[in-house]
């Protein structure tokens, strides 16, 4: 379910998540920014990837479809050390040809994101 990127980074799908939309990035030399950090190219694949399971996720239930990105904005908020990193994409609109996803990513406390994102994406209907 995952694109192939997401191999790169290391990440999966937090099996103890009940939608199966939040995923987990450890910390490790591929993802390395500054010593003890993780890099923002990193972080802002992790948002991408998140953003892409959820609106894989929202389209299941309508019949599938084919996503084009558009446009992808990040903030980054503080910091990424070096522990495990995660991150859930919410679709907030679900139109007929595009779509908005917001995604943040966190580390030991969801409230206090380090990252966030808005993403939107073409989708072509099959």
């Amino acid at each position: 379910m995952l694109p192939p990127y997401a191999d790169l980074l290391g990440l999966s799908i937090d099996p103890t998540d009940e939608e199966g939309c939040r995923l987990i990035m450890p910390f490790g030399d591929g993802v390395l920014g500054r010593p003890g950090f993780l890099h923002g190219g990193a972080i802002s694949g992790l948002l991408e990837m998140a953003a892409i399971v959820a609106l894989k996720h929202a389209l299941q239930g309508e019949g599938g479809g084919r996503i084009k990105p558009i446009n992808v904005t990040v903030d980054f908020m503080r910091g990424g050390r070096d522990k495990l990193t995660y991150a859930r994409g919410i679709v907030t609109r679900l139109g007929t040809r595009v779509a908005n996803v917001e995604a943040i990513a966190w580390q030991d406390d969801e409230t206090k994101p380090i990252s966030a994102a808005r993403l939107n994406y073409l989708v072509v209907r099959e």
